[in-house]
């Protein structure tokens, strides 16, 4: 399978498992979710996303903890999970996919560009996963909505590629 294939996969995979899906995107910045709305029929199983570009919003709208954001700042692998269980919980979804990253050109709070967490929540827990992706912003943001969609893939069954 293809990345490009990757999306019609997943909106038929859980179109069957009668299941839905919700987004909380920082670097990305709704990527994710434009991407599954462009297969016909994702209407069925994509419930919503929340673009939390401020630090701020990741707390009020996706309840990331504040004290979680204070010690590690907003470029950490927990941060990726507490905003895919966020999404997951305000838009009343099955899976929820959290998003978090430096795209560049410059660090963010130490962290190098290219560095990115993904994570995926669902019904039987959460997995997160860190990315190294090289390359300039488009490319960084490119590859962190694959990243998180082969994560999500994974857990609907698909094995890793």
């Amino acid at each position: 399978m293809t990345d490009a294939d990757l999306p019609r996969w997943l909106v038929d995979r859980l179109t069957g498992a009668g299941q839905t899906v919700a987004t909380a995107e920082s670097l990305t910045a709704g990527l994710v979710c434009a991407t599954l709305a462009e297969v016909p029929g994702s209407s069925a199983v994509l419930r919503g996303g929340l673009v939390v570009y401020a630090t701020e919003l990741k707390h009020r709208l996706a309840g990331v903890s504040e004290e979680l954001l204070a010690a590690h700042g907003a470029v950490h692998p927990e941060v990726a999970v507490q905003l895919a269980d966020g999404a997951r919980g305000r838009c009343e979804a099955d899976w929820g996919l959290g998003l978090t990253g430096v795209a560049g050109p410059a660090p963010q709070d130490g962290v190098d560009p290219g560095t990115v967490h993904v994570a995926v929540c669902g019904p039987t827990g959460a997995w997160p996963r860190t990315l190294e992706i090289s390359g300039d912003r488009d490319a960084v943001r490119k590859g962190a909505v694959v990243g998180v969609l082969e994560l999500l893939a994974e857990q609907l069954g698909r094995p890793e590629r």
